[in-house]
């Protein structure tokens, strides 16, 4: 299953304004669960000290959901974002100028095994990027050198106990382009501090809660959509139904220790 195809087919309708780019971040800060979870996380950091001008990558920035969340959040930070696809570069520039904040967010091409920019940053923010690149421990080690003493690393990835809705050796990543199915707590913490963190925080998200959210909230829409685009005009009616049901579901899996999961969330300190 590609995302991409979906992706673009809503960039070309969220594009058209900055009002419907706003309305579509709201919308998958509602729908995805790992939105949820990593927002959870950055009011954590916020509360733990001043954070008043801080300097932010936002390593694969995607569309740029999670940066236009820290520019709101941290409102004197200095934010950079990542990304190897020109396209939503170039939108999160135009977006983010209409809007009044490129006089300090930006975003610009870069390959993460490649990119390094040593003692540069309070917080590094990865989100759902690490089971796309191969070589993660040169992306790790390329992380901690850009870090500032005593700076953050926040990973959002799938576990191995069912990330990329795999299950057994039989099974196919539900997402196509991911290079591992998901990461095992030991590994990834292994992986850090072999990178040089001091501390890592593992723990598990898509508990059991989760794990029925995504399949309500994405899983099923995502497969309908590929099958037909006309889809998108029963969406909204399918969501009316589902949501309410993510929403409860989503509430307790942020608030619930999980002792399995299908997502990690990761916390790397420098």
């Amino acid at each position: 299953m590609q995302y991409d195809p979906i992706k673009r087919s809503l960039g070309e309708v969220f594009n058209r304004r900055p009002g419907y780019r706003k309305l579509f971040y709201l919308l998958l800060d509602l729908l995805l669960l790992r939105a949820w979870h990593i927002k959870r996380e950055l009011r954590r950091w916020k509360r733990s000290g001043k954070r008043t001008t801080v300097s932010v990558l936002d390593a694969g920035s995607g569309f740029g959901q999670y940066t236009y969340s820290l520019g709101r959040m941290f409102r004197k930070a200095e934010i950079l974002g990542l990304d190897v696809k020109v396209e939503q570069i170039n939108d999160c520039n135009v977006f983010f100028k209409d809007i009044g904040m490129a006089d300090r967010i930006n975003f610009q091409y870069a390959d993460l095994v490649k990119y390094k920019k040593p003692e540069s940053f309070d917080l590094i923010l990865s989100v759902d990027v690490m089971e796309h690149i191969l070589e993660d421990r040169t992306v790790f080690k390329n992380f901690h050198a850009s870090l500032k003493e005593g700076g953050m690393l926040l990973i959002s990835t799938p576990s191995d106990q069912g990330g990329s809705d795999v299950h057994s050796d039989e099974d196919e990543s539900f997402v196509e382009e991911h290079v591992r199915d998901g990461y095992g707590k030991d590994e990834i913490e292994g992986k850090l501090k072999d990178a040089g963190f001091s501390h890592v925080d593992v723990k598990y998200s898509y508990g059991g809660p989760g794990k029925i959210s995504w399949k309500l909230s994405m899983k099923y829409p995502i497969l309908m959509l590929n099958k037909s685009k006309l889809f998108f005009l029963v969406l909204p009616l399918y969501y009316i139904v589902a949501y309410p049901i993510s929403f409860v579901l989503n509430f307790f899996d942020v608030r619930l220790k999980h002792n399995s999961g299908t997502g990690l969330i990761v916390n790397a300190y420098k």
